[in-house]
């Protein structure tokens, strides 16, 4: 579960137009997104969550080995006890939550807490980003295409409305798989696209190059 299209794309994606000076990310598993915010911009502080041990562990050791380790924390810590312990609101949050409902267990305990959202229900996640939210801040996230409309009704009962999202089909001939989504407490008009990421297998679309390439040694 270390690094996942998932993941790339939405630490490319999310948007630092904002300037945010505080990024949360909200189980971090090994810590792909957080480093990957932490090479986009300056943020003073990129604080991430993750329950799992292991992972936990990975993560320490990605962050201090990283170029930006001084500016980079992980808790060891689940998100209710983040949330009741943490006073200062975050400008950007970002989440690749555990989205497979399924029950069915895999046998290896870490990667079925990563997978499955019983350990981090779609509800609790946005109940937690509301209260560490700043008021002008946003959320970012990415859930299967078929939770999509769910999730917003979610969040809306949450106080978060969609500013922008993006539909992710893997080639051409497939369905969409992904949605990347973005979030404020603000109403407003929403900005929706789609991406493709291959036209063949490992032939790579121009626009998916173009949303993940820095983060690649070899694109």
């Amino acid at each position: 579960m270390k690094v996942g299209t998932d993941g790339v794309l939405l630490g490319a994606w999310s948007s630092l137009e904002g300037r945010p000076n505080s990024i949360l990310d909200i189980g971090a598993g090994t810590g792909l997104i957080a480093l990957m915010l932490a090479q986009r911009c300056g943020a003073e502080t990129i604080d991430a969550i993750e329950i799992d041990e292991n992972a936990h562990a990975q993560c320490v050791t990605n962050f201090e080995a990283s170029p930006w380790g001084d500016r980079l924390f992980c808790y060891h810590a689940g998100l209710d006890e983040f949330v009741a312990e943490f006073d200062e609101p975050f400008d950007l949050i970002v989440s690749n939550p555990p989205f497979y409902s399924e029950a069915a267990p895999s046998g290896d305990k870490a990667r079925d807490t990563a997978r499955h959202n019983q350990s981090l229900p779609f509800d609790e996640l946005l109940e937690g980003v509301s209260k560490l939210l700043a008021p002008n801040g946003l959320f970012t996230t990415v859930v299967p295409y078929r939770e999509e409309r769910a999730f917003l009704a979610l969040a809306e009962e949450a106080g978060l409305f969609p500013y922008r999202i993006l539909r992710v089909k893997g080639n051409p001939n497939t369905e969409i798989k992904r949605s990347l989504l973005e979030f404020g407490f603000q109403k407003r008009s929403v900005d929706t696209d789609e991406l493709t990421i291959e036209t063949q297998r490992h032939r790579y679309t121009p626009e998916y190059i173009g949303h993940t390439q820095a983060f690649y040694l070899k694109m």
